[in-house]
């Protein structure tokens, strides 16, 4: 006998592959769906977890900033103190200064040269008197930039023709005036160029040794 089957086959099975195939659509958005929640998440915590590190950051920039400001203050305190420290030193070694300026005046004056004046102002001293000749004007000069340990940079200002006295005991001498240099101890001390400081291991040793004892 012929069984024929009069059910409608064909539709049925494309009912059961259209659903077969929603099924599997539907479980490809949930793994897709899943996949993006957990890339999603991970990124996320990724992202938190830098956040704290800049965070971090921020606080410990604002935490050296803090100290650098605190270095600095301290820094200008330090300087201040410094420069009140040196205020006082030069202070205290002024008050020598006219001893050692006389005392060097009298040992840089050469013979024939005669002072009559000096003032000081701060620290440079003009120093006004006669002379036999231009040539003891030289080596006044010479003395004071090279052989004396506490004068320096002398500046010959003047020198004109005078005479000293009256009538027939007038004699013709060198007016002259010069502007010199006074070195404040710590500026004495200062180490100079090898051919200064040879010059004043050989000419200033004998006027060191002087002031020592005038002090």
């Amino acid at each position: 006998m012929i069984r024929i089957n009069l059910l409608p086959h064909r539709e049925e099975k494309r009912k059961q592959r259209k659903a077969a195939f929603n099924a599997l659509l539907l479980l490809s958005a949930l793994i897709g769906g899943g996949i993006v929640l957990m890339v999603g998440g991970w990124n996320a915590n990724a992202i938190a977890v830098q956040d704290q590190r800049n965070n971090e950051l921020k606080t410990a920039i604002v935490a050296l900033d803090d100290k650098i400001k605190a270095i600095a203050t301290l820094k200008q305190e330090i300087e201040a103190l410094k420069a009140r420290q040196q205020a006082v030193e030069d202070l205290q070694g002024d008050r020598n200064q006219p001893v050692y300026l006389l005392d060097e005046l009298v040992k840089q004056t050469p013979a024939g040269v005669y002072l009559k004046a000096f003032r000081q102002e701060g620290q440079r001293v003009t120093v006004s008197g006669f002379a036999q000749s231009q040539e003891r004007v030289s080596e006044l000069l010479r003395n004071m930039s090279s052989a004396s340990p506490w004068l320096e940079r002398p500046d010959l200002v003047e020198v004109k023709a005078g005479s000293i006295g009256q009538g027939k005991t007038a004699r013709k001498v060198v007016e002259f005036s010069v502007i010199v240099g006074i070195k404040r101890p710590r500026d004495k001390d200062k180490p100079e160029d090898d051919g200064k400081a040879g010059a004043r291991a050989h000419h200033g040793a004998p006027g060191a040794a002087g002031n020592d004892k005038a002090a």
